[in-house]
């Protein structure tokens, strides 16, 4: 593993359906996500297809996140990902590659 290939910042972070303000009151849909952690990975684009929905074509970004294995590390699938401010929605379960303990692999798409 070369660890100059983990190079980009990405952060983890969990939504909070029942996320209040200071007085009480539930916050805004935006601000209900909170950061869990922030590790170095490696990203690789994985395909750009096209779909139709709602007779529009959109694009779909797939990309795939790799960081480094902690065991215990509080990450699940039910996170987004955070990258120079672009979100991601992570698609599949964390991915022990090759059940080795040295990366995990993340499959991750774009929310616009």
């Amino acid at each position: 593993m070369n660890p100059g290939r983990f190079d980009k910042r990405i952060t983890f972070q969990k939504y909070d359906e029942n996320a209040v303000n200071e007085n009480g009151f539930p916050v805004d849909e935006s601000e209900r996500y909170s950061d869990v952690k922030t590790v170095w990975a490696m990203i690789r684009t994985l395909k750009g297809s096209e779909f139709q929905q709602s007779n529009t074509t959109k694009a779909e970004m797939t990309s795939r996140f790799v960081i480094r294995y902690s065991a215990g590390n509080g990450l699940d699938s039910d996170m987004r990902i955070l990258h120079k401010g672009k979100k991601y929605e992570i698609v599949s379960p964390l991915i022990n590659d090759d059940e080795k303990n040295v990366t995990l692999t993340i499959v991750a798409k774009e929310v616009v």
